[in-house]
């Protein structure tokens, strides 16, 4: 059975409506970088290590990194880690795994507390992925040999380098945050993990097996 055909159904049928074609040249040239570091390490058989980082790993680089994990699944790549991070730890945004949860990845609490550990899961027989919130040189997240994608220009501009990445790729998406509290939250969150899917599965797309 093809990956393809176990995602969770709900998972499956979202993936289904993205419209890769519909992102702009100038958006996909930004990702031809991610694209570039992917495909280098499929083709000399290497691990592909990505570290999604903002600046409070609180909420794009963990819809980054639970959407990366997953569209590696989907298009079959192997040996695909994805980590996350931030400059300065503070704790995942619960909407965060509400947004998830309602598009239909099945999410378990670990933890309670300030900081929540979050297990997160695409298809019934995959490992999940971990989420909370840490700095991205935390001993939970690799040392070398990563990409380091800026998912938000805030760390962009902050952190010019990051010790052990093999490459650094700014990848950055408009926070979500700008909408707590208003109307449009539950809608603009949803849209936004959206966008951060459809990029993610157009970059492994583009990576042949």
């Amino acid at each position: 059975m093809s990956n393809k055909e176990i995602l969770f159904p709900e998972i499956e049928k979202v993936v289904s409506s993205f419209k890769l074609n519909d992102i702009t040249p100038e958006r996909k040239k930004t990702l031809q970088s991610l694209i570039d570091f992917i495909r280098f390490k499929v083709e000399n058989q290497e691990e592909i290590r990505l570290n999604l980082i903002c600046t409070h790993n609180s909420r794009r680089s963990h819809l980054s990194q639970v959407w990366a994990q997953t569209a590696a699944h989907y298009f079959e790549i192997k040996n695909v880690f994805c980590y996350s991070g931030g400059t300065e730890a503070t704790a995942m945004f619960p909407k965060i795994a509400e947004t998830l949860e309602n598009t239909g990845f099945k999410i378990h609490k670990l933890s309670e507390g300030n900081n929540p550990v979050y297990a997160i899961k695409f298809a019934k027989n995959e490992s999940p992925v971990i989420c909370f919130s840490k700095t991205y040189d935390d001993e939970f997240n690799p040392e070398s040999g990563f990409a380091a994608i800026m998912t938000c220009s805030g760390a962009d501009e902050g952190c010019p380098f990051i010790a052990g990445a093999e490459k650094r790729i700014p990848i950055t998406f408009e926070d979500p945050k700008a909408f707590d509290n208003t109307p449009q939250q539950t809608e603009k969150y949803q849209e936004r993990s959206l966008q951060i899917a459809t990029e993610l599965f157009y970059v492994f797309s583009q990576i042949k097996k």
